[in-house]
């Protein structure tokens, strides 16, 4: 990842399509800083980051902490119908 690829609001997803679950708040040469929907800021290593374009972060989920993981999960949940 290059620093320049990444700005400050892109929204960041698991996947092409996905839901949006966040937004970029700070860029750093190694990892980024992630607020989540309902859980806060989370920090992702670079290498977690899939891709870049049009605005948009794609990350791998195997790369992310297991708490930024579970803190997806729940705003995931919390989008779906009835929950």
């Amino acid at each position: 990842m290059t620093k320049a690829a990444v700005n400050v609001g892109d929204q960041v997803f698991l996947h092409e399509g996905g839901e949006v679950f966040g937004a970029v708040r700070q860029v750093y040469a190694h990892e980024l800083v992630v607020f989540i929907e309902g859980a806060g800021d989370f920090t992702f290593p670079a290498s977690a980051v899939a891709a870049v374009h049009d605005g948009k972060v794609l990350v791998s989920s195997k790369e992310l902490p297991a708490a930024a993981r579970q803190a997806i999960a729940a705003a995931h949940k919390r989008e779906e119908p009835g929950t």
